[in-house]
């Protein structure tokens, strides 16, 4: 029979707090349903046993006598309260059939476990048939009558589970039939993923699926903090959280601690939900309240709009200091000092305000847009300034600020320093003398006023209307001057303007001339511009050839192929392979490939060739870059290799450069190598300057994207297209006969006098260090090619650029002497180990360098007059070459 203790009855049970939700079964005071055969029961007390020392009344039946036995146990209704799948659990004891004396065949160890899901809490009957089968229990170990003696209970627990539940609730049946069983405790409960917080985001408490699926939980951002990637996690079977996926961020002004975000403390701050933590406030800014994303600034500081939240405020710049003038009859040059404070800034730009005072005692007025500022009037990133078109005889006050990125926002006036200027007066009228057909004497009287001893005198002059195409400018000491080789029946336009040693004054008024109709015309030199091409086109030209010479121009020769023959070596083209095009010239592709002679090792090579279609001057002009090349061995000068001709295309081999020309690789390096490693390049291209010098060889085109750098960075000279040769003649020059000069590496002298010497290729190297030190910078920036000419006809030259040792500026003022005649030629590059003017000097830089120290530091030097010798120095700590300047002469 079954008996249980004190009428009771198998309830559902309460939600515990652990991570596993449970509905646990338990024991009441209210009776407990039992149907044996098909009857409903009041079951009466039952008996007491012992478990693990703990006394319990159990619910049991041992009805292992007759047959057929049909028992059931039926709990209340049990609501599912959202769970999909539902464990129980079951303590039960179990008697060993064999250890029941006298027990026929009908003694059973097992017991069936049933469930019906149902929307009502309240059915009485269940009919057998619409019960779902759970289970068959067995014991893992059942008790003899041995351990009834000693009432000890072996007890015996088992876990079934049910799942894809959809109703509000169930009943769990137990249906014994001949079994002697005890049941301890029904448990019945579901698991959950607890609430959590991963990541910043929170998700909630999630009921596990119905099967052994994962549930995909979007999380919520915690308090002050968002979505930085969609946040999921993924709820298990068993009742835990895997897989984080995405995150959230902390919002500005706020930092995570621990699973929260938390605002910033005063005096922090963080500007980006990316940031991690809060920053302290920049220099000259503070936070006074909690939660700040940004720092005020301090009063007389600022921020401006597109500074970084994290960078210091900063206020606006001093005024300039120690203005300088140098003036000429048009024009003004004007320098200073950088501000004594730029406020904590490095976007200090100037800008130039211009007053014109007519005299003494009278306002004076803004200067209006006559003036022309070169290259600009405000913006300026170098301390130096042309200011041209300027009125004779006048007053000027010119007041140049500074100002950086958060001058605008200051209300206060800009701090300024102010250089008065008075400008002298022009020439007075051009007097015609007489004129013939081919030939205008000019006459004029000086300025009255002037600045300075008058040095020359100026003659511009230009077909009428033909201005912007062609002018001719002469130079003379007196006060009149002859003018020949005019077109017969032609009207010129004359203008005339003093120097003195401060510069140039203003051109006269001009006057037209009409040369005399009569006579043949005799020819005449003029010089055709374009503003508008980087080189300008001259048109006509003569050269005077006397003297002996070491190289031997190709045109001199009656067959010029028989100059290549002798300067040119010729190749089999089953000795090259092209790889690939790297540019494209005047006459063809550029490309790159491999050479391989019989009994030579291979070796990589630019190859030239000639374009199809070309003409047999064509082929003349493109081969005769060889013929010159081949006459030339110096490691500064480009290698030929030799030629393709007599098979198409027609090729020039040259040596392969790695790094392409020096204007391209120093832009895409900028500001990667040392002033010692800059110095090493200038000194490589003025060694072989001077090889070419030394040759009565004058460049014609020296440009940084006409020097070449290779592996090593050896700089060599290259582009032979606009080279000509110069005589032992020391007055010898080569005047051109057609081809584009490049206008910003060109001296004034030879476009003035279309005149090129070695000291003009001085000056263009000058231009090159300028480029080489300012990292491939183009020169003069945008200023047009006229105006190029008028600034350095004024004076201007190039100011030194950014971080510019001084001694390498003085050097490229000492390259742009303006007068031919003094302008210094290629020295001698001097080894320390050979003859020295000045060893101690040179021991005492190698001694700076060792120690560390740049050339800014080096105080010895002396403002220098003549070219530097660049002289090579090896350093023991690495395998570049470190290269010093010392003077040719001292002072």
């Amino acid at each position: 029979k079954l008996v249980l203790p004190q009428n009771v009855i198998l309830q559902s049970c309460a939600i515990s707090n652990s991570g596993t939700e449970q509905l646990t079964c338990h024991y009441d005071n209210q009776s407990f349903l039992v149907r044996v055969k098909e009857k409903e029961l009041q079951l009466q007390t039952g008996s007491e046993m012992k478990a693990d020392g703990v006394k319990s009344y159990l619910p049991n039946l041992c009805n292992v006598m007759e047959a057929n036995q049909n028992n059931w146990l039926r709990t209340s209704w049990i609501p599912r309260d959202g769970a999909q799948r539902v464990y129980i659990e079951i303590k039960f004891t179990l008697r060993d059939c064999n250890s029941l004396p006298g027990v026929p065949g009908t003694c059973k160890e097992t017991f069936n476990m049933y469930y019906y899901e149902s929307n009502n809490s309240n059915l009485w009957i269940i009919k057998e048939n619409q019960y779902v089968k759970i289970d068959t229990i067995a014991a893992d170990e059942s008790f003899t009558q041995v351990d009834v003696g000693d009432r000890v209970m072996k007890l015996n627990t088992e876990v079934r589970d049910i799942g894809l539940l959809s109703k509000r609730g169930f009943y769990l049946a137990f249906q014994d039939v001949g079994a002697c069983i005890a049941l301890v405790s029904v448990r019945v409960f579901y698991k959950r993923c607890p609430l959590t917080v991963r990541n910043l985001a929170q998700f909630p408490n999630t009921v596990t699926g119905g099967d052994s699926a994962l549930v995909e939980v979007h999380g919520s951002c915690v308090n002050n903090s968002e979505e930085f990637e969609n946040p999921k996690m993924y709820c298990s079977a068993d009742g835990g959280w895997l897989v984080p996926i995405g995150r959230c961020i902390c919002k500005p002004g706020f930092e995570e601690w621990k699973d929260i975000c938390q605002s910033c403390r005063p005096g922090f701050y963080k500007p980006l939900a990316m940031d991690a933590y809060c920053m302290k406030c920049p220099p000259y800014s503070y936070s006074d309240k909690e939660g700040a994303s940004e720092c005020v600034c301090e009063k007389g500081y600022y921020r401006a709009e597109t500074d970084p939240k994290s960078m210091a405020c900063t206020r606006p710049p001093s005024a300039p200091e120690n203005p300088i003038s140098v003036i000429n009859e048009t024009s003004v040059i004007l320098e200073w000092s950088p501000p004594r404070e730029n406020g904590g800034r490095g976007d200090v730009t100037y800008n130039i305000n211009c007053r014109k005072c007519p005299s003494e005692g009278r306002m004076c007025n803004p200067c209006g847009s006559g003036l022309h500022f070169i290259p600009r009037q405000s913006g300026l990133i170098y301390t130096k300034v042309l200011v041209t078109d300027l009125q004779p005889h006048t007053n000027y006050i010119f007041d140049i600020e500074a100002v950086n990125g958060v001058s605008d926002l200051n209300s206060n006036p800009r701090p300024y320093i102010s250089e008065n200027v008075t400008t002298s007066q022009a020439v007075n009228v051009i007097l015609k003398e007489r004129k013939s057909k081919d030939s205008i004497t000019l006459a004029w009287q000086g300025p009255e006023r002037t600045n300075g001893a008058i040095v020359e005198y100026e003659v511009i002059y230009y077909e009428k209307n033909q201005r912007d195409q062609n002018y001719t400018v002469l130079k003379t000491k007196s006060n009149s001057m002859r003018v020949d080789g005019l077109k017969p029946g032609t009207t010129y336009v004359f203008r005339v303007r003093a120097r003195t040693d401060g510069g140039y004054g203003n051109y006269g008024g001009e006057i037209e001339l009409e040369t005399n109709h009569e006579g043949v015309h005799c020819g005449y030199i003029k010089a055709k511009q374009d503003p508008d091409e980087e080189k300008m086109q001259f048109q006509h030209g003569r050269v005077k050839l006397p003297g002996s010479r070491t190289y031997i121009h190709p045109h001199t020769y009656e067959d010029p192929n028989q100059a290549v023959r002798d300067f040119a070596k010729e190749i089999d083209a089953s000795c090259i392979r092209i790889e690939r095009v790297i540019g494209a010239g005047e006459f063809g592709e550029v490309c790159s490939g491999r050479l391989k002679l019989p009994s030579k090792r291979e070796i990589f090579v630019a190859i030239k060739s000639l374009k199809a279609g070309y003409s047999e001057k064509q082929r003349r002009d493109f081969l005769s870059e060889a013929s010159i090349m081949g006459q030339f061995d110096h490691p500064n000068i480009i290698r030929l290799e030799g030629v393709v001709t007599k098979c198409k295309p027609v090729m020039i081999i040259t040596e392969y450069m790695e790094n392409g020309s020096l204007d391209s690789f120093l832009k895409k390096h900028d500001g990667q190598f040392t002033v010692i490693q800059l110095v090493g390049m200038l000194r490589g291209i003025a060694s072989g300057m001077k090889y070419l010098s030394d040759m009565n060889y004058v460049h014609r085109d020296l440009a940084a994207r006409n020097i070449l750098v290779n592996g090593n960075l050896v700089c060599k000279v290259s582009d032979f297209g606009l080279s000509r040769v110069l005589e032992d003649d020391p007055e010898a020059a080569y005047t051109t006969r057609g081809g584009k000069i490049p206008i910003r590496w060109t001296s004034p002298e030879a476009i003035a006098y279309r005149k090129f010497t070695s000291a003009s290729d001085v000056w263009s190297y000058g231009i090159v260090m300028w480029e080489v030190i300012s990292y491939g910078e183009r020169p003069y920036w945008e200023m047009s090619n006229q105006d190029v000419i008028k600034a350095i006809d004024e004076g201007y030259r190039l100011p030194a650029p950014m971080d510019c040792p001084i001694v390498l500026h003085q050097l490229m003022l000492d390259c742009w002497e303006k007068s031919r005649s003094t302008a210094q030629v290629w020295p001698d590059c001097q080894h320390p180990g050979q003859t020295n003017p000045q060893p101690k000097q040179l021991e005492a830089i190698s001694q700076q360098f060792r120690s560390g120290k740049t050339l800014q530091s080096i105080k010895f030097f002396k403002p220098m007059k003549k070219l530097l010798i660049l002289a090579h120095h090896k350093s023991l700590h690495t395998s570049l070459s470190a290269y010093v300047l010392i003077s040719t002469s001292s002072k």
